[in-house]
C-alpha cells in the first residue's frame, strides 16, 4: 500500500478526565496503531490530551443535514429530556 492509499483516520482528544473526547482533526495512516502514534505526535505536542481515539473515517456514519427535522424534531417536545429546571451544586463540575 503507497501512502497516497493510507486511509484517513479521524483523531478525538480528552483534555481533562472527566470531559467527552472532541474531534481534532484528521490523518492518513496506514493501520490504526500508526494512526494513533502520527495523532500523538500532530495533535498532542504541548501535552494538551489525557485520552486519544482514532477512528478510521469510513467508520463514522453521519446524518445528513437535509433529512435534520425528520430526526431531530420529535425531541423537541420531550422537554423532561432537558432537566434545566434543576438547580445543580456549585461543586458538581462539567455537567
Amino acid at each position: 500500500m503507497t501512502k497516497k492509499e493510507w486511509p484517513i483516520w479521524e483523531v478525538f482528544i480528552r483534555s481533562k478526565n472527566g470531559l467527552e473526547h472532541r474531534h481534532a482533526g484528521s490523518l492518513h495512516a496506514a493501520d490504526a496503531e500508526m494512526a494513533l502514534e502520527n495523532a500523538r505526535d500532530v495533535y498532542t505536542r504541548r501535552q494538551e490530551g489525557v485520552s486519544l481515539w482514532v477512528v478510521e473515517s469510513k467508520h463514522i456514519v453521519a446524518t445528513n443535514p437535509a433529512e435534520n427535522g425528520e430526526i431531530f424534531e420529535p425531541a423537541a417536545d420531550k422537554a423532561y429530556r432537558h432537566p434545566t429546571f434543576y438547580v445543580l451544586p456549585e461543586e458538581l463540575k462539567h455537567m
